[in-house]
């Protein structure tokens, strides 16, 4: 008989080859890597030592296995799970395979793309960072979740199957249920949810400009897919917040949204949810006030969806300063005494810390007064929350000192750029001159997230130091004859530029796409949206058409739209100019190094215990240039064997292993492609392997296609 216990989101099946147990870390069982981030808890920790400082260099590729999805400019940034016996993660075209742990050999494989309904091809680049597991309460109930386009999957562990009786086929609507009509919006997701009881709970990816879905976070019943509950992060009328806003903006504005993941406290049953930013992100007159609970950590009651506290990190955001990364929870010693505490890093390179039941901050934060001088309808906020302790990990301010000295030539064009740009720190409103942002928009510490030694109280998080540049430009006019250049410039210029050469990767070059696209691939494709990118099926099918042709061909034909362009109930007079980084003419961050590095933050007094540059570029070492520090993407983790593993370097291609104690190199690999996402280690066979997905593909950077997959020689294990 089969005797099955759920208890504060604890599941155990009394069958041996069906256990999932959850140990003190979080990380599943011994040898498992059950969750993203590792476990509920995201602390990305194994109590795995087989694998340690003293062996670490006898690593070897113990096996590889080929997507063979790999597409000009695609990534793969998933977190691969390992529980009972599997390997679960995804390809670069979101096909979702199961694989054998112990050889990499592939047991099953589901292509979303080709099932009813899905259309033949993935547009754009569609980013994923893993999936979601859930044992089940009976032997072979186990089942996985992810998301392709607006669609959440519910498949059969064992077999990859759509799961019977969840949704339709296997799948729901994530377009549904948000409370507005969001049917010709983009509403995704990137970063996998978190089970709890019998609940699936996720945040979503929407648009960042408008029109744009807004950011609910909502649970979902694991077998069924009926909505379970709702939390407004944009709130209506009645609700906790509503104030912080213009009375009707939840009928309009976008975004506030859960993009990069949740953790969870089961056993006090709670959720902590960091958001992003309102759309538009750079221009907020539309949205006076504080804008609660946008660039929030939210700590709801996991079973009810109910606010229990909230901490807003930054108020009436104008620099797109979503928080990056789902929180950790820690456990620290502070004045004599354990707390547990949650973790949150953010763009700035700050890292703030609550007290898990209450909200109250570990360290002091101060509130301090910033300009307020923005543009015209701008209504910056007053004062902004910065911690005291800790330390940021990156460099706050860009100064005259701080310019490259890579060649005299390089510091030459860097301070004559440098002059023509404002630079005085953190919040400093955007406006027509253009400001430097440092740390720039993708951080500061990312998505990757950080991992916690609760063996020391160490947390690990590796970060970017390149400078980018915020200039708002007015946006033209509707002229009195619409054309397809019309259209762009207005709905579109502010991320792929006016010159349509864009801010690659995140923000693509729109030339040559006669050669990736028909006519109906690319219209569908401006009307449904994907990733980052809204649809504009509101446009209407003359617009849609007349930019169509305008990208394809370059035809500027003038058109009466049957509909306006305009997505907002008022008019937005100011848009981002791009998305450039502040860059010398060859390329190179126009700072001095390090452009990324790895650090160990001592949560117990709040103090930086050490920083080490992360990643190099080969072309400046051939020349002599070393430990300059690259962009970085992907997080890292940590083990009992006292390292921490992390690939994530945009150039240099490495997988590196360091010594957690004081940051030194202990070994380094090559891979395929860079390891741009956040490594898992597991146990199978009494063999413990470390796994990266190498999918590259950011900054320019190779894409690639292949996760490999690391272990001790055999017989040199413990």
């Amino acid at each position: 008989m089969v005797k099955s216990l759920i208890a504060g989101g604890l599941v155990l099946v009394g069958l041996a080859a069906s256990i999932v147990s959850w140990n003190a870390s979080g990380a599943g069982s011994k040898g498992d890597w059950a969750a993203y981030g590792g476990g509920p808890d995201n602390t990305h920790y194994s109590a795995l030592d087989q694998i340690n400082r003293g062996n670490v260099r006898q690593l070897e590729v113990a096996w590889t296995y080929d997507t063979g999805d790999v597409f000009e400019g695609s990534e793969m940034q998933c977190n691969p799970l390992v529980v009972d016996g599997m390997l679960y993660a995804t390809s670069p075209k979101m096909r979702v395979f199961a694989l054998d742990p112990a050889t990499g050999q592939e047991r099953w494989s589901f292509n979303p793309a080709v099932e009813p309904g899905g259309g033949r091809r993935s547009p754009g680049r569609p980013r994923n960072r893993g999936v979601t597991y859930w044992a089940g309460e009976r032997p072979g109930e186990g089942r996985v979740y992810f998301a392709w386009r607006n669609w959440l999957y519910a498949l059969e562990a064992r077999t990859g199957r759509p799961a019977p009786g969840f949704g339709e086929g296997g799948r729901i609507d994530l377009r549904e249920g948000l409370g507005r009509e969001a049917r010709d919006l983009t509403v995704g997701l990137t970063t996998p949810g978190v089970v709890y009881r019998d609940l699936l709970i996720i945040g979503s990816l929407v648009s960042e400009t408008l029109p744009a879905a807004p950011g609910h976070i909502r649970a979902f019943d694991l077998r069924t897919g009926a909505q379970r509950w709702i939390f407004h992060t944009i709130p209506q009328p009645g609700e906790f917040g509503y104030e912080t806003w213009p009375k009707d903006a939840w009928k309009y504005i976008g975004g506030a949204n859960d993009w990069a993941g949740l953790t969870l406290d089961e056993k006090r049953g709670l959720i902590f949810a960091p958001t992003g930013s309102a759309t538009y992100d750079f221009y907020g007159a539309n949205r006076h006030g504080d804008n609660l609970f946008a660039n929030s950590l939210l700590c709801l009651d996991a079973a009810t969806g109910k606010r229990k506290w909230h901490f807003q990190v930054v108020r009436h955001d104008l620099w797109d300063r979503d928080l990056p990364a789902a929180p950790t929870l820690v456990t620290l010693r502070r004045d004599g005494r354990l707390i547990d505490a949650v973790a949150q890093i953010t763009k700035s390179g700050h890292v703030f810390v609550f007290e898990r039941e209450s909200g109250r901050p570990v360290f002091p934060i101060e509130y301090r007064k910033v300009s307020t001088v923005g543009v015209e309808g701008e209504r910056p906020a007053e004062t902004q929350p910065l911690p005291v302790l800790p330390p940021p990990v990156s460099r706050q301010i860009m100064t005259e000192e701080m310019l490259t000295r890579r060649t005299p030539e390089a510091y030459a064009w860097a301070r004559e750029r440098f002059f023509k740009l404002r630079s005085v720190g953190q919040f400093d409103p955007p406006g027509l001159q253009g400001s430097i942002v440092l740390p720039g928009f993708d951080g500061g510490p990312g998505w990757g997230g950080a991992a916690f030694d609760r063996e020391s109280g160490m947390l690990y998080l590796n970060s970017n130091e390149v400078p980018c540049i915020l200039k708002l430009v007015e946006r033209p006019p509707a002229p009195a004859a619409q054309s397809g250049r019309s259209i762009y410039e207005r709905s579109c210029a502010s991320c792929h530029g006016r010159d349509l050469q864009g801010s690659p990767p995140e923000f693509p070059a729109v030339t040559n796409l006669s050669r990736k696209y028909d006519e109906e691939e690319m219209a569908a494709l401006i009307a449904s949206g994907s990733g980052r990118m809204p649809g504009f099926s509101g446009l209407g099918r003359t617009a849609i058409r007349a930019v169509t042709r305008y990208l394809l061909t370059g035809e500027e034909t003038a058109f009466k739209s049957e509909k306006s362009i305009d997505p907002s109930p008022l008019e937005l007079r100011y848009m981002m100019d791009g998305y450039p980084r502040f860059l010398d003419q060859d390329g190179y961050p126009a700072i001095t190094p390090p452009w990324g590095t790895l650090n160990a933050v001592d949560l117990n007094n709040g103090r930086i215990a050490w920083q080490v540059p992360l990643g190099e570029h080969p072309e400046l070492v051939a020349k002599g240039i070393r430990d300059t520090g690259s962009w970085n993407y992907g997080g890292p983790i940590t083990t009992a064997g006292g390292l921490v593993f992390i690939g994530a370097t945009n150039y240099d291609k490495k997988f590196r292993a360091f010594d957690k104690d004081n940051g030194r190199l202990l070994w380094e690999a090559m891979l395929p492609a860079s390891g741009n996402a956040t490594p898992a280690t597991y146990l199978s066979g009494g063999r413990q392997y470390v796994v990266i997905a190498a999918g590259g593909g950011k900054r320019g950077g190779e894409s690639g296609g292949k996760y490999v997959a690391f272990a001790l020689p055999a017989g040199k294990r413990k």
